[in-house]
């Protein structure tokens, strides 16, 4: 029995922190706000993120944020990218002792243009970390809770500390694999948050099957490119992490960058369909990210160009996808020459 910490009590954190109470672990869910963590504790209930699934009786919650890091060895951080520097200096002065850090937040900070693993070595001291771990796949909430099959993966440059993890949740509804490739792992993580809007844009506007085929296909080609600049392995992108996080997020009504493309398809504007979707949509953040990262590393990129300037430049949805579609004629492969 390992005595776990996950911080961040949304859908996610939620469901991970159930995975865990279910395997016998001592884990403690930390929220900011008292009044749900009392829920959570007390009624064994998180009905806004989660309704109708009563959580394990061993599971314990907290607002209490020093008593959340004291009470762990391992510590998932499962808080939204924006919010994992304000976090871990939080944590900074609450550390005592070396701990396994797990990230499972899928992103990229604009203008640093870091991944979350980078985020987290800056902002915390390297002699209290043991290890930094990915922890991320095709994996909702939703379905977790309900003990549906699931794979994931867990990465990690150190892969006795991925193998960690991996023993920590596998159960016999919750599989997970092992990586090494960090970069891949992140970029594919964050990326397909993007296609996902983009693809809820496409059914929004009320394209078919052709349509959504060919966004996911060019999407992950366009993924690949990106990370492989960066140093990322070919093959991740064919796996759970890339290929079938993209497949997930862009078919699921689960997905709340689906959810979220859907209704600026319809014509809803992006301040409404947030106000709407009423939780954080990733993939919003991580398209300015991923614009400028393609920028910098003189990537192609045209489907997250289009999608940036929906976003953030006011394009109609229907006229940036006829941009896409009358773009200069290319090989299929012709932009994986340089790689």
């Amino acid at each position: 029995m390992e005595k776990i910490t996950v911080l961040g009590a949304g859908s996610w954190g939620t469901a991970l922190a159930m995975v865990l109470a279910n395997n016998n672990h001592d884990c403690l869910l930390w929220s900011h706000r008292e009044d749900q963590a009392i829920e959570i504790d007390i009624d064994h209930t998180n009905k806004r993120y989660l309704p109708n699934i009563v959580l394990p009786s061993n599971l314990n919650a907290t607002s209490d944020f020093e008593r959340a890091i004291d009470h762990a060895t391992t510590i998932i951080l499962a808080v939204p990218t924006k919010a994992i520097r304000e976090v871990c200096q939080q944590m900074r002065a609450l550390l005592k002792e070396k701990k396994l850090f797990v990230h499972v937040s899928k992103g990229i900070e604009p203008n640093s243009l870091k991944r979350i693993s980078e985020m987290i070595e800056e902002e915390l001291p390297s002699n209290l970390v043991e290890a930094i771990v990915v922890l991320s796949g095709p994996s909702h909430a939703e379905e977790v809770v309900l003990h549906h099959p699931t794979t994931i993966t867990a990465a990690s440059e150190k892969l006795e500390a991925a193998k960690k993890v991996q023993d920590l949740f596998m159960n016999n509804s919750f599989r997970v694999y092992t990586n090494d490739d960090v970069i891949g792992v992140e970029i594919g993580a964050a990326l397909k948050n993007v296609i996902g809007l983009a693809a809820g844009i496409v059914d929004g506007l009320g394209y078919g099957d052709n349509a959504k085929a060919a966004l996911i296909t060019r999407g992950l080609a366009e993924i690949s490119r990106l990370g492989i600049s960066l140093g990322a392995k070919a093959y991740t992108f064919s796996g759970l992490t890339g290929m079938g996080d993209l497949i997930a997020t862009c078919t699921s009504v689960h997905s709340r960058n689906w959810k979220a493309g859907n209704l600026l398809g319809k014509g809803a504007t992006l301040k409404n369909v947030l106000d709407e979707v009423g939780m954080v949509v990733e993939g919003v953040r991580t398209t300015q990210a991923a614009y400028q990262l393609a920028q910098k590393q003189q990537v192609s990129m045209p489907i997250t160009e289009a999608l940036y300037s929906v976003l953030f430049e006011h394009v109609n949805p229907k006229e940036a996808v006829d941009i896409l579609m009358i773009r200069t004629k290319k090989h299929e492969l012709e932009d994986y020459k340089t790689f």
